[in-house]
């Protein structure tokens, strides 16, 4: 029929619409009712693509995974070749989520907060943050940091501190003090080449 638009499939609408909500209001302030009825589907439905909550906020949160290393990793390339710069520029990424409209902090933080560990989505959230650590650990050793794991740990919980700091001031001035923070962890770090 002309002029229909074709609606995404179900399994598609549950999870924009989850990803929204929970981003918005957290992981416990959002009914499984409250899904159904904003992605139109019926509950049969959303048990039928997610067995619970809990899996539904965990495939959501592997979506964030995917999203936000992929962010990390843009601004860190556009940082240029040098790993060096490249360790710093990923801080772009965090600057880039405090300007967007609707920024709430840390989905990870926040839902780790908010669930249990053992569940699902606590567990996909220790794995994110090991993931995030361990690709800011090889670029450490790609430039040549003595102690890789070290500055890693470093560079990344200044990361989560400032996207958790977000959550409750969106000061543009937090993402561009940790970006300089990082320069000066990575320059102490590592020496410069000759």
């Amino acid at each position: 029929m002309a002029g229909t638009v074709k609606r995404p499939p179900a399994r598609q609408r549950i999870l924009d619409t989850a990803s929204e909500l929970f981003r918005e209001h957290g992981l416990r302030g959002v009914g499984v009712d409250r899904i159904i009825d904003q992605s139109g589907v019926a509950k049969a439905t959303l048990y039928a693509h997610f067995p619970s909550k809990d899996e539904l906020a965990a495939e959501y949160l592997r979506r964030t995974d995917d999203s936000w290393r992929g962010k990390l990793r843009a601004a860190a390339l556009a940082a240029g070749d040098d790993p060096r710069q490249q360790l710093v520029g990923m801080f772009d990424a965090v600057a880039a989520s405090y300007r967007r409209h609707g920024f709430h902090g840390c989905p990870f933080i926040n839902a780790a907060a908010e669930s249990e560990p053992g569940t699902a989505a606590h567990t996909v959230t220790v794995e994110h943050k090991q993931l995030v650590r361990e690709w800011v650990h090889g670029l450490a050793e790609a430039a040549g940091a003595p102690q890789p794991h070290a500055l890693a740990l470093q560079l990344t919980l200044l990361i989560d501190g400032t996207l958790a700091a977000g959550r409750l001031e969106q000061n543009e001035a937090m993402p561009a003090a940790a970006k300089a923070a990082a320069r000066v962890l990575v320059e102490q770090a590592i020496p410069a080449p000759h």
